[in-house]
C-alpha cells in the first residue's frame, strides 16, 4: 500500500488527570492498603493543583518528581520495575515522561528522547498513528468499534550482550481521554459505510471527521514484550525459503547472527553438513569466494569414514541432538574433537536434519566459551531444525541437479553402482570449473572382469536362407503373373521377361552374392512392376493374381519379407527371453554386492560384469563377493539355457542357442571412454581380454571341426589352470544340486588371432526344470559359496 506523506494532524497534550481520579477513587474506596498513607497523598495531591491541567512544559514534572513516582507506582509496579519494559509517553508522541529502569537501560534512554528502531518508518508510523486515533474517535463518539492494531517491533541491543533484541510495542490508551473541541459531525448511514468501505483511507477520514474537532489528553503506555525468539524464527523462515540464504556466502553468515540472537548468545558459529552417499560436505567453505547460486558447490569435502565415533556420528547413530558442554572434559574419541580444541572451541551443539526420515547432514553450532551451549537453551532450538532440514534439502537436489546435468553433457546413461563416481567427478568439477579444469577421467583400477554370451547358433546361415527364400519367393510370385498373362495374350516379350526371372530364381538358389538383398527387388520393381497396370486388363484373373501380389509385399520394403519376418521374431523372443531373465536376476544380483553391469543385444544377448573394491564409494570389498558373482552367473547361464530351450518349439524359427562364460582371475583397469561413452580396458594386457571376448564364440576344439559352443553346454573359456580351479568347484556344486548333468570335458581350443592357448571346460545343462532353483536368491548363492572349500590362492 502506497502511503500518502501526512502529519499528525490532531492536538496531543500531556495530562494527568484521569491517573490523578483514579488515585482519588482508590483512596476513597480504601483499596490498596493505602490508609496510612491516605493523608499524605491527598495533601500532596492539593499542593500540586497545576497536574490536574494539560502540561505543555515537562519542567512541570520535576517539581513533584516525589508525586509522580508515588502516583505512576499503580501504573508501573515497582516489584516488576527491573523486569518489565514499559513507559508513559505524551500521546502519539514519542516523548517520554516515565519509564521503568528496564525500559531506560534496554533502550538507552537519556532523558525524555525516546528514538528507537522500528520495523517501519516514520511515514509508516504517522500513518498507523492517525488511523489508530480516529478508530478511538469512532469507537467513542460513534459507536462503531473497529478491532484494529498496528504491528510496531522495536529492536535495540541488549546492554549485557550487545546482541540484538526485538520488542513487541503495544499501546495501552487507559489513561488516555479525547476533548471534543467542537460539534462532533454526525455520519449519515452512507458515511459509515463509506468508511468501513475504505478504512485506510486518511483522506476520507479527515474530510468525514475533522481532526480540528478533537485534541487527545492523558498519557499513552507503550508495553515492550520480548518477541525475540518469534521474530527470529520468522526471520530465518524467510532466509531459508524466500531469500534461499543457505545457498549464498553472505546469506550463510546472516544465518550465523540470527542464530546468535535467538539464543541471545554472541560467541558461537554455525556450521552446517550435507551428506551425500559416503561424501561430507561441509559449509561453510572459507578459502574462497564465488558468486554460485549453490553454496554447496564450494563445500569441503571429507569421507563419512572419517567422523566415525566422534560426536556428529554419534548424533547421527542416536537420531537426537546432541550437547557438549564442555568439551576439555569429553572423552576425545576421534581427531574431530581434537580439532575443535586446537581451534578453541569448548561447547558443541549437533543435530541430524532429517526430511521425510532421510538424514540429509546435520547442524553444528560452537561456542569458544564453555557452557555456552547447554541442554536449557539448545532446547530452543528444536523448532530451527526443520527450517534448516527443508533449506538443505533444497540445496542438495538443486546441487544434484547440477550434477546431473554435466553427466548427461559430458557421460551418458549411467549405471546406478557407479553412478557415485560419476557425481564426485562431476562436483569436483562444479566446484573448479573457474579455474579451466577439465573433468577428471573415470578409472577403476583393480576390477574383476566376468563376461558371458548366449549367442544364436548359426545366426548369419538362418538369416541367409530366410533372404533367399524371400527373394525366391518375390521373383515366383512376379512370374506367375506373367506367365498368366502370357495364357491370355502370348505376347513375346512376356515370355522374355518371365525367362530373366527364372534366371535369377536359378541364381538364387545357388546361393547369395554380395548386395542381393538390396538389388534384387529393385529389378522388380524398375523392369517388371510398371507392366502390372496394363497386364491387370488383360482378364480378371490376372488382375486378381495381381492384387494378390501386391497385398503379400511389405508395405516398406516393397518386397516379400515373411521368412525374414519369422526369423527376427524368433531373434527377437530368444533375446527379449534371455535379457529379461538377466535383468530380473541382475536385480537380485546387487545385494550381494554393487557391480557394474551391461548387456548387449545382437545375435544372441552378451553381459559384461566389473566387480572391485574402487568400484564402491566406501572401498569395502572381500573376495567372497567375487565367488558370489561367478557362481550367481553360472547359475542364471543354467536357466538361460533351460529357457531358451523351452520356448524353441513356439517359434517360427526353431532356432538354437549357444552358451559361454568367459573366466579370468587377474583383476585389470578399466576407464570411461568420454568419446565412445562407455567403459574400456586400460593398458596392453588387459586389451588381451577385450579380444578373446571378441572371437572366442568361433572357438574350434584344437585338432577338431568341432565349435567349443553346442546347444544345451555351457563352455567356460581360460588361461591359467587355477582360474579354473573354482569353476570345477562350482560344478561340482551344481551337478549336485540338479543344474548341470554329470561329466565334465576339457579341451584345448585352437589358436585365435591375438589369444593362444586357451583352454576350455564343457558341460551340460540338466533340462529337467523341475530339479532346478527357479529362483536364484542372494542367501541360496551366499549360502552355496561358504559351503564351497576356500582356496588359498584367492584373489583379493
Amino acid at each position: 500500500m502506497k502511503l500518502r506523506k501526512i502529519e499528525f494532524p490532531f492536538k496531543s497534550r500531556l495530562s494527568l488527570k484521569l491517573l490523578l481520579d483514579f488515585w482519588e477513587r482508590l483512596l476513597a474506596e480504601g483499596k490498596g492498603g493505602m490508609n496510612s498513607w491516605e493523608p499524605v497523598i491527598r495533601q500532596k495531591m492539593a499542593n500540586a493543583p497545576e497536574l490536574r491541567e494539560p502540561i505543555d512544559d515537562l519542567a512541570i514534572l520535576e517539581k513533584h518528581q516525589e508525586l509522580i513516582e508515588l502516583l505512576m507506582s499503580a501504573v508501573f509496579p515497582p516489584a516488576f520495575w527491573e523486569s518489565d519494559c514499559a513507559a508513559a509517553f505524551v500521546p502519539f508522541q514519542f516523548t517520554s515522561f516515565y519509564a521503568t529502569p528496564a525500559f531506560k537501560t534496554m533502550f538507552r534512554m537519556e532523558g525524555q528522547g525516546f528514538t528507537p528502531q522500528l520495523n517501519i518508518d516514520p511515514q509508516q508510523w504517522q500513518w498507523g498513528m492517525t488511523l489508530k486515533a480516529y478508530i478511538l474517535i469512532l469507537r467513542k463518539f460513534y459507536g462503531i468499534d473497529l478491532a484494529w492494531s498496528y504491528p510496531l517491533i522495536a529492536q535495540a541491543k541488549c546492554p549485557k550482550t550487545g546482541i540484538d533484541r526485538f520488542f513487541n510495542i503495544v499501546l495501552d490508551p487507559k489513561f488516555l481521554e479525547i476533548k471534543v473541541l467542537g460539534e462532533p459531525r454526525t455520519l449519515t448511514e452512507a458515511d459509515r459505510n463509506r468508511l468501513l468501505s475504505n478504512v485506510t483511507d486518511l483522506k476520507l477520514w479527515m474530510e468525514l471527521i475533522p481532526a480540528a474537532n478533537f485534541e487527545f489528553q492523558g498519557f499513552g503506555v507503550f508495553k515492550a514484550a520480548d518477541v525475540t525468539a518469534r521474530e527470529m524464527l520468522a526471520a530465518l523462515q524467510a532466509d531459508l525459503f524466500e531469500k534461499e540464504a543457505i545457498f549464498q556466502q553472505d546469506g550463510f553468515a546472516g544465518l550465523q547472527e540470527k542464530l546468535q540472537i535467538y539464543l541471545d548468545e554472541r560467541d558461537i558459529t554455525l556450521g552446517l553438513a550435507a551428506i551425500r552417499g559416503e561424501q561430507v560436505l561441509i559449509l561453510p567453505h572459507a578459502h574462497r569466494k564465488s558468486e554460485t547460486s549453490c553454496i554447496l558447490e564450494n563445500a569441503t569435502h571429507y569421507q563419512r569414514s572419517e567422523y566415525r565415533g566422534s560426536i556428529f556420528s554419534q548424533a547421527m547413530e542416536r537420531d537426537e541432538p546432541l550437547v557438549v558442554e564442555d568439551l576439555q572434559n569429553y572423552p576425545k574419541n576421534t581427531i574431530l574433537e581434537e580439532r575443535m580444541l586446537d581451534h578453541g572451541y569448548r561447547s558443541v551443539y549437533v543435530a541430524p536434519l532429517r526430511y521425510q526420515d532421510r538424514l540429509l547432514g546435520t547442524l553444528a553450532l560452537k561456542s569458544t566459551r564453555p557452557g555456552a551451549l547447554n541442554a536449557l537453551n539448545t532446547a530452543n532450538l528444536q523448532p530451527v531444525l526443520p527450517l534448516f532440514a527443508v533449506a538443505l534439502n533444497r540445496s542438495l537436489e538443486q546441487l544434484n541437479q547440477k550434477i546431473q546435468a554435466v553427466i548427461k553433457e559430458e557421460f551418458t546413461a549411467i549405471h546406478p553402482a557407479v553412478e557415485w563416481r560419476f557425481q564426485q567427478a562431476a562436483l569436483n568439477y562444479i566446484q573448479r570449473k573457474d579455474e579451466g579444469v577439465s573433468l577428471e577421467p573415470i578409472v577403476f583400477h583393480q576390477v574383476y572382469p566376468l563376461f558371458g554370451v548366449s549367442d544364436i547358433r548359426e545366426s548369419s546361415d538362418h538369416r541367409n536362407a530366410a533372404i533367399q527364400a524371400d527373394l525366391i519367393e518375390h521373383f515366383r510370385q512376379a512370374q506367375d503373373i506373367l506367365q498368366l498373362a502370357h495364357k491370355h495374350r502370348p505376347l513375346p516379350i512376356l515370355a522374355a521377361f518371365s525367362h530373366r526371372l527364372n534366371k535369377h530364381i536359378k541364381g538364387l538358389k545357388r546361393g547369395l552374392n554380395a548386395g542381393d538383398e538390396a538389388t534384387k527387388p529393385l529389378f522388380i520393381q524398375r523392369e517388371i512392376e510398371p507392366l502390372f497396370d496394363q497386364l491387370a486388363d488383360f482378364g480378371r484373373p490376372v488382375a486378381e493374381k495381381i492384387a494378390a501380389y501386391r497385398a503379400a509385399l511389405d508395405p516398406e520394403m516393397r518386397t516379400i519379407y515373411r521368412s525374414r519376418r519369422d526369423f527376427e521374431e524368433s531373434l527377437k523372443r530368444i533375446n527379449e527371453t534371455v535379457a529379461t531373465y538377466l535383468e530380473e536376476e541382475e536385480a537380485k544380483a546387487q545385494e550381494y554386492f554393487p557391480h557394474y553391469f551391461e548387456k548387449l543385444k545382437t545375435d544372441g544377448v552378451e553381459h559384461t560384469i566389473y566387480i572391485g573394491a574402487s568400484m564402491v564409494e566406501n572401498g569395502n570389498f572381500n573376495p567372497m563377493y567375487l565367488k558370489n558373482l561367478r557362481l550367481w552367473q553360472l547359475m542364471v547361464t543354467c536357466e538361460v539355457v533351460r529357457r531358451t530351450v523351452e520356448i524353441k518349439d513356439n517359434l517360427k524359427v526353431p532356432l538354437e542357442t549357444t552358451h559361454l562364460i568367459l573366466a579370468q582371475d587377474s583383476p585389470l583397469s578399466i576407464f570411461f571412454s568420454p568419446d565412445e561413452r562407455h567403459f574400456e580396458v586400460e593398458g596392453a594386457y588387459d586389451i588381451r581380454h577385450e579380444i578373446i571376448k571378441k572371437r572366442i564364440d568361433k572357438a574350434v576344439i584344437k585338432g577338431k571341426s568341432e565349435r567349443l559352443t553346442q546347444p544345451g553346454k555351457i563352455a567356460i573359456v581360460y588361461s591359467q589352470r587355477q582360474e579354473v580351479a573354482e569353476y570345477l568347484e562350482y560344478i561340482d556344486y551344481l551337478q549336485a544340486a540338479g543344474y548341470l548333468k554329470a561329466g565334465t570335458v576339457d579341451v584345448e581350443l585352437e589358436d585365435l588371432q591375438g589369444a593362444q592357448g586357451l583352454k576350455a571346460l564343457r558341460v551340460t545343462v540338466d533340462l529337467d526344470a523341475s530339479r532346478m532353483q527357479k529362483q536364484l536368491l542372494p542367501e541360496i548363492v551366499t549360502a552355496a559359496v561358504q559351503s564351497l572349500p576356500q582356496r588359498a590362492n584367492a584373489p583379493s
